[in-house]
């Protein structure tokens, strides 16, 4: 009978993982890879990368959500490379199938790893997270309205996805929203912001330069990390 057990454990799929890497389908069966690790107050912050990047992007911010007790789950999203000597595995498989690679094509890995972070035992509400491309989807999900999400926050969001409008998506949001940038980008999504009127939404100004991306929250790249850490952690505080 132990053994019988034994083997049934060992031949149960990546998500039943408690922590560390996980993997999981897209929709057309791509499997994505993705680095899991539980806190304690039962939100899953599921953190996406931008163009050319990979779920290493989080390699210094998921630890930090953890330590505020959010369950966090970083994605390698088809779209994208590498970031931190993290290479992004999701799109290397992507690659070898012959599977697209834009933006757009991204879409259904988000939309997966939504499904996935619900599947968690660990996991009462939903929080995205984008960063530039996956920042703009991140908010025409939120405006779609079908997926189960409770927030979103999206760094450095623009008009970035060819055929969609991601300010016509923000007009939809119904659920606290949190936008933020490089100083020198605030322009592209103030259209954004203004579009979210149902809902509290929060628009963040950094007094210092930033970075584009979540790169502003981590320290050597953005020199200015603290005043973005002290706003999203109000933002998260708030309303999870």
């Amino acid at each position: 009978m132990l053994r019988i057990i034994l083997a049934f454990a060992l031949s149960l799929p990546a998500l039943t993982a408690l922590a560390g890497q996980v993997t999981f389908p897209s929709n057309d069966g791509l499997k994505i890879t993705a680095d899991y690790e539980e806190a304690s107050n039962g939100t899953t912050i599921v953190l996406f990368h931008q163009a050319g990047s990979s779920r290493g992007e989080y390699k210094t911010i998921a630890p930090r959500l953890n330590k505020l007790g959010y369950n966090t789950l970083s994605v390698d999203l088809r779209s994208g490379d590498a970031f931190a000597g993290v290479k992004n595995e999701t799109a290397a498989r992507g690659a070898t199938a012959g599977k697209g690679s834009s933006f757009l094509d991204a879409k259904p890995d988000m939309l997966a790893a939504i499904t996935y972070a619900t599947t968690r035992s660990a996991t009462k509400k939903v929080v995205i997270w984008g960063s530039s491309y996956s920042a703009a989807l991140s908010l025409v999900i939120a405006g779609e309205g079908k997926a189960n999400i409770s927030g979103a926050l999206a760094f450095s969001p623009g008009e970035y996805l060819p055929g969609v409008s991601v300010e016509k998506a923000a007009s939809t949001i119904a659920i606290p929203t949190y936008m933020s940038s490089a100083r020198s980008e605030v322009r592209q999504w103030q259209p954004f912001l203004k579009a979210v009127s149902n809902v509290q939404a929060v628009g963040f100004k950094p007094q210092g330069d930033g970075r584009h991306g979540s790169s502003a929250l981590i320290k050597g790249r953005s020199s200015n990390a603290s005043e973005y850490w002290q706003s999203v952690e109000a933002f998260l505080k708030k309303h999870f």
